[in-house]
């Protein structure tokens, strides 16, 4: 980022991380592209984010006397951080965009799970509403009173995928704060190294062989790896590291509208009453997540860079 100032005002860090949010909102754009194409989610992972991971190796050797001590760490940020992309990538491509966005939201709730049974921190009575608020309103995604009578809407692989995505990335988020000695640069690639090893170990396990790519299949793949995710990378990071907290996880919720908006208008996608009711307690969960005071806990959690974006 070095096309940009090293102290930006609150404007132009806001800009950044609403480009930011707006390119994360719309990755499933290619992503459903890739699969029209017959590529699996696991190869394309592979292609894009273990690509990338490639020249991560590199900089983590370079960076190596800076993290050596902190090995345990940086391998639980590479398998968890790995684990988060790679679930993410594959619910996106096989799922609904909306249901699947939905689900990952819940991250907010697993982040104040872990900062209260693994750093101990003190949590308010208002973000301890805010976890039932998004659990009820996960119920309600996943059909409500519907799903003991076996409604269609019923929990799905795909919604296991899209848990555990947000699951793995608040882990990742906790793991992050503990590991505040390991350079930010560190924390960022290994995450894509982690990426490319269990999307390589995924195809191996299914039997997925690599498919002929033709040109313009082979280029798009290695654009939205070296273009597209590390430019969302790199000014997510950029914006969170020049604004508060709670301003970066409420303008970060612009990939939520984004991503649940386009697929609505232009993805063909439908969401009934319920859906939405508690695709909005989700939502709301996330926002006072965001909006949490630090002053309120024992131990203040700055918006953790790491992996790919936080909601």
């Amino acid at each position: 980022m070095n096309l940009l100032p090293a102290q930006p005002s609150d404007r132009l860090a806001t800009g950044v991380l609403l480009f930011s949010a707006s390119l994360w909102g719309l990755s499933w754009l290619p992503l459903k592209w890739f699969i029209a194409q017959g590529l699996s989610g696991p190869l394309v992972s592979l292609f894009t984010y273990g690509a990338v991971g490639v020249l991560a190796v590199w900089l983590l050797w370079r960076d190596r006397a800076a993290w050596r001590a902190h090995w345990a760490l940086v391998l639980a940020l590479t398998l968890v951080g790995g684990w988060a992309n790679t679930s993410f990538v594959n619910a996106l491509m096989l799922g609904d965009v909306v249901r699947v966005m939905f689900l990952f939201y819940l991250s907010p709730v697993w982040s104040v799970l872990g900062g209260w049974l693994f750093l101990k921190e003190r949590i308010p009575p208002t973000r301890w509403a805010a976890v039932v608020a998004a659990i009820v309103g996960l119920w309600l995604v996943l059909g409500g009173p519907g799903m003991a009578g076996g409604d269609a809407l019923a929990f799905t692989w795909v919604d296991a995928l899209a848990l555990s995505a947000g699951f793995a990335f608040a882990a990742n988020n906790v793991i992050a704060r503990a590991a505040h000695a390991v350079p930010l640069r560190t924390k960022t690639f290994c995450v894509f190294i982690g990426c490319g090893l269990l999307s390589a170990l995924a195809s191996g396990l299914t039997g997925q062989s690599l498919p002929a790519l033709s040109g313009p299949v082979a280029l798009a793949l290695l654009a939205y790896g070296f273009v597209w995710m590390l430019l969302a990378t790199v000014t997510w990071q950029y914006g969170v590291s020049h604004l508060e907290s709670s301003r970066a996880g409420v303008i970060l919720l612009a990939e939520l509208v984004v991503s649940v908006g386009t697929a609505l208008a232009f993805g063909g996608e439908r969401l009934t009453p319920m859906g939405w009711a508690g695709g909005a307690l989700i939502a709301f969960a996330a926002l006072a997540e965001a909006l949490a005071s630090p002053a309120e806990e024992t131990r203040s959690a700055p918006v953790p860079v790491t992996g790919v974006r936080t909601p």
